[in-house]
């Protein structure tokens, strides 16, 4: 006898295999411009340094966390053809790819290929470009990093112990580098120290960093782009950071250029010590300051500080400070700067806004040089409630400051042009015709930052004036 049954069961699986099928068929598109895709990663990193020139491939796995399908309008690498990188979508090589569908909860592999030549020198020592993607009117992208050139890389790295670094190869730090508690990194002659976009170096409570540059071979640090749109562009790392607690600090024949900040030192280190020795370096070309200091205490002695965006030499709430035989020079051409040259408090603010103050127990330039675009470069800003205790010693100033009171300008030349050799270049060294030669008094600072002997009547600032055949 028939089963009266498997017709109606036969009819109803015909019609639901046909209703999933219409479905899939259908699968609505969502084109709502809230929706953003998913990554595996934000950033792919290619960090083996390859002997020869090599070829490496990585994945990314792109999500579509949402329930219906999503239409990717276009995948691209920003760096188009040039690019040293090659990105497998679905199984085709490619630069780029149009009107790519991800399914509802579903996701897609893009693998990424890079090649480089390491013994290439105009090789960057970080090859970067991004693969951009573009779905409903939203535009993501994911970092795509490679190490270029034979050199020592830090990523995000902690430093702990007593470290060296040497000049045989470069060294090149992305993200961050950290030197952790207790620690010192001491850097010997020659080397040089590359930065990634806005990388930086900080220095942790109770450790040390030690810059043994000479003038034969100071130690160099900047951004780790070397071609000619990069070689004078302000702003392309972070800075130095010697943070609160960290200690005796020394900084001998160090080049600062291009960053954010140059260096910049928080607070109090060993007691009855400097937290920061600074000879014979060259800071400039910051976007925004070349010394900030923090309540702290710094020697300086033959320094050239040159074109930052807001100050020079920042000193805020309060501390003790020393600078013989300082140059500096603020023309900054880049923007407008608000700020003046150097900047003198001995106050801050507290987390509700309110002023607290510090001691600014000395603040002492002498044999120094202050000039620059801006009527004022001095800028003098206190309270009643601290001591505010600042000498110009045998100076040049450019300023408004009334420089009466022979007790804190001692004299000095007031807004009488230096005659630096060449500003455009930011050569502020002093020309035969500059009213800073044998201005000085003799310091115990025999030698300029160049080596030459200043003899009994110095110039001010760091470059004495050597006439030349």
């Amino acid at each position: 006898m028939q089963n009266p049954g498997l017709p109606i069961l036969f009819l109803t699986f015909i019609i639901l295999s046909a209703g999933f099928i219409s479905c899939r068929k259908t699968e609505k598109t969502d084109t709502d411009p809230g929706l953003k895709l998913a990554f595996s990663t934000d950033t792919v990193f290619f960090d083996t340094v390859f002997p020869t020139v090599g070829s490496v491939t990585d994945r990314l796995i792109v999500y579509n966390r949402n329930k219906n399908k999503l239409r990717i309008s276009s995948i691209r690498l920003a760096g188009g053809q040039s690019s040293n990188y090659r990105i497998n979508i679905d199984g085709e090589p490619a630069t780029g790819a149009s009107d790519v569908e991800i399914a509802g909860n579903d996701s897609l592999y893009i693998f990424v290929k890079v090649t480089i030549d390491p013994q290439n020198q105009s090789t960057p020592y970080v090859v970067s470009d991004s693969i951009e993607f573009s779905t409903n009117g939203n535009i993501q992208r994911v970092r795509l990093v490679a190490w270029g050139r034979e050199a020592i890389f830090y990523r995000s790295a902690r430093l702990k112990g007593n470290i060296v670094w040497d000049s045989l190869m470069a060294h090149v730090i992305y993200g961050s580098v950290r030197v952790d508690t207790n620690a010192t990194l001491t850097i010997m002659p020659g080397t040089k120290v590359y930065f990634h976009k806005d990388a930086y170096m900080a220095v942790s409570w109770r450790s040390t960093l030690k810059i043994a540059g000479t003038l034969e071979h100071p130690v160099r640090f900047q951004g780790d782009r070397m071609d000619p749109f990069y070689k004078d562009l302000p702003g392309q790392w972070g800075g130095i950071y010697l943070e609160q607690g960290s200690r005796d600090h020394e900084l001998n024949y160090a080049y600062i250029k291009n960053g954010m900040f140059g260096i910049s030192a928080d607070s109090l280190g060993s007691q009855g010590l400097p937290m920061l020795s600074i000879s014979n370096c060259i800071i400039q070309n910051m976007s925004s300051v070349g010394i900030y200091a923090y309540g702290t205490s710094i020697t300086s002695v033959n320094c050239v500080i040159g074109d930052c965006g807001r100050t020079s030499v920042e000193i805020n709430y309060g501390g003790t400070y020393s600078f013989k035989h300082l140059t500096v020079g603020n023309y900054w051409f880049s923007s407008v700067r608000h700020g003046s040259a150097v900047y003198l408090s001995n106050y801050s603010y507290d987390p509700t806004g309110a002023k607290k103050s510090n001691p600014l127990a000395q603040a002492y330039f002498g044999n120094v040089i202050i000039y620059g675009a801006n009527d004022d470069e001095i800028r003098l800003d206190s309270v009643t409630s601290a001591q505010f205790t600042y000498t110009f010693d045998h100076a040049i100033l450019k300023t408004r400051l009334k420089t009466s009171d022979q007790s804190r300008f001692i004299s000095c030349l007031v807004n009488k042009d230096p005659e630096f050799v060449d500003i455009s270049t930011l050569n502020y060294q002093i020309d035969s015709i500059s009213p800073a030669i044998k201005m000085g008094l003799p310091m115990g600072v025999q030698l300029d930052i160049r080596g030459f002997d200043r003899g009994t009547t110095p110039a001010l600032g760091a470059y004495e004036y050597v006439k030349t055949q």
